[in-house]
């Protein structure tokens, strides 16, 4: 059976320590499963298992960077356990840890820690560890909110990077919040056209391809970068736009294929003004299904002011 892994992600002393304590103080979430409690970052506060209501409970320190599967299998056989919960180091990627994990170990959820008062700072220092951590959690949980503080920069930061992630403002003075605020994007899906701004081209690229589904049959237009797809030389290309996510090193071309008689007359990273229909279906470059234009104008346009896109 699959082993439940439960990932708590943020900077040292962003309040993951305690809030795994009071979780496994927590009937609700601790009935009595035998759980495999990882330590990857050691903070002030220390874990207590004195207190917790059935003594399953097993906590090892260990390495993130050096730690092996078979450590985390041998781990787990040892203690026989049901589920993992594990603090990860806030100064490595995630990705690093998940790729160590046995076979059978799956993440059931992760939530990210963030201190109000300093993520800001930290997103503008180390922002590759903040869009590591923020892109893939369901939850984040601000805390040590400052009363009269505006989390509009928090929100806006969360969302920039994770549209579906849950956010909680857990306030200085005990009070919790949840976010409520209403992202409305910057274009119109219901217009005849959807006219996509150069400024807005990230936004809309991950939005289709969340969500590709509310856009079928939807006209487009936008303006993109022309680049060849080498499964299919004729009659397709695939308009897009070099988009940085974090930090220059990220930079990736993020193109959507795009059926047109007249592909061959295209020249690589050329500017063009596609206007198309949008199709959900089967393509080779998602291995799956996904958005796919049928080009009803191709134009040559001028470069984007700003030739790479940012969210």
């Amino acid at each position: 059976m699959p082993v439940p892994v439960y990932a708590f992600t943020g900077f040292l002393d962003a309040g993951k320590t305690k809030f795994i304590q009071d979780t496994l103080c927590d009937t609700r979430f601790n009935a009595g499963e035998r759980t495999l409690l990882l330590i990857c970052e050691e903070g002030e506060e220390e874990y207590d298992t004195s207190v917790y209501p059935y003594h399953h409970v097993y906590p090892e320190v260990v390495d993130q960077e050096s730690v092996t599967t078979q450590e985390l299998e041998a781990l787990c056989k040892r203690h026989r356990c049901e589920r993992v919960v594990v603090e990860l180091n806030g100064m490595l990627q995630v990705g690093l840890f998940y790729q160590k994990m046995p076979q059978d170990w799956q993440i059931a959820q992760e939530v990210m820690f963030v201190d109000a008062t300093t993520i800001l700072q930290y997103n503008a220092n180390m922002r590759s560890l903040v869009v590591d951590k923020l892109t893939g959690c369901e939850m984040v949980v601000f805390n040590r909110v400052p009363a009269g503080m505006d989390i509009m920069p928090l929100h806006k930061l969360a969302r920039a990077l994770n549209r579906r992630v849950g956010i909680l403002y857990e306030y200085a003075d005990g009070r919790m919040d949840y976010d409520d605020i209403e992202d409305p994007l910057p274009f119109d899906i219901n217009a005849p056209v959807i006219e996509i701004g150069d400024e807005d081209f990230a936004l809309w690229y991950r939005d289709i391809s969340e969500e590709p589904k509310k856009y079928k049959d939807k006209t487009v237009r936008f303006k993109g970068q022309v680049a060849r797809l080498k499964k299919e030389k004729d009659g397709f290309f695939a308009p897009g736009r070099f988009v940085m996510t974090c930090c220059v090193e990220d930079i990736q071309f993020m193109g959507i294929p795009c059926k047109y008689e007249k592909s061959d007359e295209l020249r690589a990273r050329d500017w063009v003004m596609v206007t198309a229909k949008i199709n959900v279906r089967f393509h080779s470059i998602y291995r799956g299904i996904g958005p796919v234009l049928e080009a009803l104008e191709v134009s040559p346009a001028e470069p984007a002011q700003n030739e790479v896109a940012t969210f």
